[in-house]
């Protein structure tokens, strides 16, 4: 296959803002790790007019997709986990173009994974968790049972993530299968919505306790991103200093949630701050240390 698609890659490895190039192959039936593609091919450029742009092929009855990505969008997607896909093509592709040692470069800094990238992907999966958590408990409060099992059920998924991620480890696409082998407690708790013989709701009620220990037992170590970023400053927060503050874009849309969650632990006090208003305050947040 790779003798096939040379002609491809080789023309972008004569490009001088190639960085490296990978092929990964798809190694089984159903492949969504290749999104079933027969072969990916990753090529990772320093500028591009696009920050990502795929092209689809189809040769010997076999189809592959190129992604060209710009170095800083891959490393957007590394550090948040948005495109989980690019991690896994990274550390178990064939590396077939390496510039100045880019890509086995990139391989062990993914491998390092250091603690600050870390924190920052725990709070990216903190605050879509208390999200999910939230929203599970008032879809079960209003009855709505199988919409609150949708919801927990993608709690247990961030639960799961977030401790793949604190054993120092990258979220993979099949997650379940990682998590089995890395926290048979979260797991456990996996098999016991999808296969329990309780009826729905009960289910549900009995996640939302179990989710609701973890969250708690996590919460410190699980924000430490943002209280770390709150630290640098003595005054109080406003809710809209912290929504622009440039290392909380990552998990803007789920701040509200977690910050409420923070409250709730104590972790985080509200001030309230004179408006011109009577009776009308600013809501300002602290951490409590």
């Amino acid at each position: 296959m790779e003798n096939v698609l040379r002609p491809i890659y080789q023309e972008r490895a004569s490009h001088p803002n190639t960085l490296g190039i990978l092929m990964v192959e798809k190694k089984k039936e159903v492949s969504p790790v290749t999104d079933n593609f027969d072969v990916i091919l990753l090529v990772i450029v320093s500028k591009a007019n696009q920050p990502w742009f795929v092209k689809h092929y189809q040769f010997e009855q076999k189809t592959a997709a190129m992604h060209i990505v710009e170095e800083g969008h891959l490393n957007y997607w590394i550090d948040t986990g948005s495109y989980h896909r690019s991690v896994e093509w990274i550390m178990t592709g064939k590396v077939l173009f390496d510039r100045n040692e880019y890509v086995a470069e990139l391989k062990s800094k993914l491998e390092d994974f250091p603690v600050e990238k870390r924190q920052l992907k725990m709070t990216i999966e903190f605050a879509k968790l208390t999200r999910n958590y939230s929203e599970a408990k008032d879809l079960f409060s209003s009855g709505h049972y199988l919409d609150a099992y949708s919801k927990v059920l993608s709690s247990l998924h961030s639960l799961g993530r977030l401790s793949i991620i604190d054993k120092g480890y990258h979220p993979e696409v099949v997650v379940w299968s990682q998590i089995r082998r890395i926290d048979s407690e979260i797991y456990k708790l996996y098999e016991e919505l999808i296969s329990s013989n309780e009826d729905i709701a009960k289910r549900v009620e009995l996640m939302i306790i179990a989710i609701e220990f973890s969250l708690s037992s996590r919460a410190k170590q699980s924000a430490v991103h943002l209280l770390d970023v709150m630290r640098t400053s003595q005054e109080s927060w406003s809710y809209g200093d912290l929504t622009v503050h440039p290392s909380i874009q990552f998990y803007a849309l789920d701040l509200s949630t977690m910050l409420d969650y923070l409250i709730d632990k104590d972790l985080i006090s509200v001030e309230l701050v004179d408006t011109k208003g009577k009776k009308i305050f600013h809501r300002e947040y602290k951490i409590n240390e």
